[in-house]
């Protein structure tokens, strides 16, 4: 699946694509694999030159890049550990001197340690709040710094363990949470401005974090999250990058401190949807004689 366009329009008998970031520039942390990186690559097909952040994974950094660099947009890959508060400013200042200005900031980047919070140890609440929040909130700072007032957009990139209890992801759950509550308090710090806030919940996504236990109990995750999901499929970082585009772009101009749930519907049900039960029942059904 990739990125929608925005549309076509007619210009001199002649049909061509409408770019609705064009001259614009991006910046997508985490955006070296995952979810990050779909939004970079839609955000370029759309017109925007992107700054492709990554902590580790250089080789991929550089391979998005070269997609974006393929789709006719510039891009600069830059590392940055946002676990300290240096690396993220010289993050800043390497899009400042090379770029001069930022129109779209994605923020994206988070990290944890998946274990019980009755395991959990005082570094590992440090690792999660400093990346997810801490971080945040002085990225956010610096990047509303480049942007011109009327031009901004920041989307944040939340969790469904922000809104649904997920074993294990108590201390990135409590980021998360935190995450949305911020994306509302800016939004109406720098509504004046005219730059907009606004956030995306992704529910479960098929990405490589989803693996992380395995791929026995992805599979049994995969069945269960396919039951209970009205749409009847495990979400895509395509249909993520889709909605974050959506938010970026001035057809979400009214939109302010929303933080949207893009889940297939997934957060409508629970386990007292007995639908998949009766499903599961008839498909073991003798036939009538």
């Amino acid at each position: 699946m990739s990125c929608q366009v925005t549309r076509l329009r007619q210009l001199r008998g002649k049909e061509e694509r409408h770019v609705r970031f064009e001259g614009q520039v991006a910046l997508v942390t985490g955006s070296s694999r995952g979810i990050g990186k779909s939004i970079a690559l839609c955000l370029a097909r759309d017109g925007a030159d992107v700054v492709v952040h990554y902590r580790r994974q250089a080789e991929a950094a550089e391979a998005v890049a070269s997609e974006i660099v393929g789709l006719g947009r510039r891009a600069l890959v830059v590392q940055a550990d946002f676990g300290e508060e240096a690396a993220v400013r010289q993050l800043f200042d390497r899009v400042q001197a090379v770029f001069g200005r930022l129109d779209l900031f994605v923020a994206n980047a988070a990290s944890t340690a998946f274990k019980p919070l009755l395991e959990v140890q005082k570094h590992h609440l440090d690792k999660t709040f400093q990346i997810t929040l801490t971080s945040f909130v002085l990225a956010v700072q610096l990047a509303a710094a480049l942007m011109r007032d009327g031009q901004g957009a920041i989307v944040t990139v939340s969790g469904i363990d922000a809104r649904r209890y997920i074993p294990l992801h108590g201390a990135l759950a409590a980021a998360k949470g935190a995450l949305e509550v911020l994306t509302t308090y800016l939004a109406c710090e720098l509504a004046e401005r005219g730059i907009r806030v606004n956030g995306v919940n992704p529910g479960f996504v098929d990405t490589d974090s989803a693996h992380v236990f395995g791929e026995d109990v992805y599979r049994l995750l995969e069945t269960n999250i396919v039951a209970y999901t009205p749409k009847r499929r495990v979400g895509t970082p395509e249909d993520i990058a889709n909605v974050v585009a959506f938010l970026c772009s001035r057809e979400a101009a009214w939109m302010c401190g929303q933080t949207l749930m893009v889940d297939g519907g997934l957060s409508l049900t629970s386990p007292f949807d007995i639908r998949p039960l009766l499903a599961a029942q008839a498909s073991t059904r003798e036939p009538p004689t």
